[in-house]
């Protein structure tokens, strides 16, 4: 693995984030987001983009279009639209950097929101990586956020643990099997919903995630 060259800001309009370029030029590139009740700056977010930087690869961390907003509370069902319309454009300001392949992905709510987006968009991403998928809120099974699961033709890395409250590993791999594309589940052991904040083996995670973004290469 090369060393992480540099982290900088990243700045643009609607965009704001931070931008981790490897040592060398990159030909991949990841948008990596965070869930409902944190930012850019989430200690898992800054882990993993900190772990795929060093695998080559370069990483734009940054902010939803809620959190830029404001700067606390969780986002609003009217906000989601503009939330992957953010997405977006992230997605499309990393491919003016990098002429490879782009992973989309994010934790929870920015999962969740990613996957919305390439069910909508198949061509936004070549691979989807999502951390702790939110498939219902805690303690009621039966609110499931799959229904576009079966439009989703982008391959996915699920990163799930096996103490999370927002779905059991069971009720993933249940509701994995009604996506058509190619997926894998990466279970982190006794991990809850925040996944130890990045603090366990990343390198299955980014193993997994290269070997499918270089099939769309």
């Amino acid at each position: 693995m090369t060393a992480t060259a540099n982290i900088t800001p990243f700045e643009e309009p609607e965009i704001r984030g931070f931008l981790h370029r490897p040592a060398q030029e990159s030909a991949r590139g990841l948008v990596l987001t965070h869930g409902a009740g944190s930012n850019c700056n989430a200690p898992l977010l800054v882990a993993i983009a900190n772990q795929f930087c060093a695998a080559g690869i370069t990483v734009l961390r940054c902010d939803l279009p809620f959190r830029q907003r404001r700067p606390s509370g969780p986002p609003s069902p009217a906000s989601a639209a503009a939330d992957r319309a953010g997405l977006r454009r992230a997605t499309l300001a990393l491919q003016r950097i990098v002429p490879g392949p782009i992973i989309l992905g994010g934790h929870s709510y920015g999962g969740r929101q990613s996957t919305m987006l390439a069910a909508e968009e198949p061509a936004i991403a070549a691979v989807l990586l999502l951390l702790s998928y939110p498939l219902h809120p805690p303690n009621k099974p039966a609110q499931l956020r799959t229904q576009h699961f079966p439009q989703l033709r982008v391959p996915a890395i699920f990163v799930h643990g096996t103490a999370d409250s927002f779905g059991t590993l069971a009720e993933l791999s249940a509701a994995v099997a009604m996506i058509p594309a190619r997926t894998r589940i990466i279970e982190v052991a006794k991990a809850g919903h925040d996944l130890k904040k990045g603090r366990f083996d990343l390198t299955p995670m980014v193993d997994a995630v290269a070997a499918a973004a270089a099939t769309r290469e």
